[in-house]
């Protein structure tokens, strides 16, 4: 009989009621919530991530963006000082910059295979480390901070990125204001942000929501 790939075995993650109390366990594909592998793909993924945020506005001015120095200060020779072209040249005071950073696109992708294994690589850490929470429901009463805040602090959490599907826009607008707390959508969902944040907290819908989009392109 073949050995079973560790990583196709079910993996179980604590499960809460709508109440923030725990009730059991729930089983979901070890190829997403308990995968093993290369490390260094969630340093390629952050890093990426991090690339991709910066805004590329720095800029200095070479001597063709200075205005002035048009003129030739001396003439060329007989004066006994260096020759000059420009008072703008980079030699002189005011003169403009060799080599000083453009405006510039620091974006770039990895490739779409090693992104969702980074991402399973991430979730499944959480996992292992017993910080991915389950809940079956966050519906609220009345969409305010004060009851996201009472029902993240009834899961015990401190610094947690809470992760919601299309149906949990009351929690999703009543937790956008918490200032530990990270509240996304499933669909943004990414590597930094499941490590930047010490807890990670979805519903079970939305659990399996990704269990079913990550599960068949991660090989």
């Amino acid at each position: 009989m073949p050995e079973q790939n560790p990583q196709s075995a079910p993996v179980k993650l604590p499960l809460f009621s709508a109440a923030q109390e725990r009730t059991g366990e729930a089983e979901f594909a070890g190829a997403v919530f308990g995968r093993e592998g290369d490390q260094g793909l969630l340093h390629d993924a952050v890093r990426m991530q991090l690339a991709n945020r910066r805004s590329g506005t720095a800029a200095t001015k070479t001597r063709g963006l200075i205005s002035g120095g048009g003129r030739k200060p001396w003439r060329q020779k007989g004066t006994g000082r260096a020759r000059a072209g420009s008072t703008r040249s980079p030699l002189w005071r005011h003169g403009g910059t060799i080599f000083g950073p453009q405006p510039r696109d620091y974006s770039y992708q990895i490739p779409r295979k090693a992104w969702r294994r980074a991402l399973c690589l991430a979730l499944s850490e959480r996992a292992r480390a017993g910080k991915l929470l389950v809940v079956q429901s966050l519906a609220l009463a009345e969409p305010k901070t004060k009851l996201a805040k009472a029902a993240l602090d009834k899961l015990g959490v401190q610094h947690a990125l809470v992760v919601l599907g299309e149906d949990d826009e009351q929690f999703l607008r009543a937790a956008r204001n918490l200032a530990r707390h990270k509240v996304l959508r499933a669909a943004g969902l990414n590597v930094y942000d499941v490590l930047n944040y010490d807890e990670l907290v979805m519903t079970e819908a939305t659990a399996r929501a990704i269990e079913k989009r990550l599960a068949g392109g991660v090989g």
